[in-house]
């Protein structure tokens, strides 16, 4: 695997940390894609490091959704109820893995992320 991670000061700055930081939490309470598309059309043009993880989130974002669609129509043969525990499931533990990522100024690829939204 290829690393194509942009080039970022280092050690990366305490605001850029917090911006990205957020773009991966603050789905958590609800925000779902808002957060990241808010933050990746404020700071893509600024800040690489912050561009870089609120694109990320953004495309998880997206994706989840579509995770979560799948599931529930898979509930008319019930392997969608076990499915959608498991999503949210993997949803909350890799958000919080790439929010702290962010926070300590390393990067973060979601795994199983489609990636609609290209840097």
């Amino acid at each position: 695997m290829t690393n194509d991670y942009p080039a970022v000061p280092d050690p990366v700055p305490g605001e850029s940390r917090g911006w990205a930081a957020a773009a991966h939490l603050v789905p958590l309470i609800g925000l779902s894609f808002v957060a990241p598309l808010v933050i990746w059309l404020i700071k893509r043009d600024e800040d690489v490091f912050v561009e870089y993880h609120s694109r990320e989130a953004l495309n998880f974002q997206i994706t989840l959704i579509i995770y979560f669609i799948a599931s529930v129509l898979l509930m008319l043969v019930l392997i969608g109820f076990i499915l959608i525990f498991v999503v949210g499931i993997f949803a909350f533990v890799v958000m919080i893995v790439a929010g702290v990522k962010a926070a300590g100024g390393e990067f973060f690829r979601y795994p199983l992320n489609i990636r609609f939204v290209k840097g």
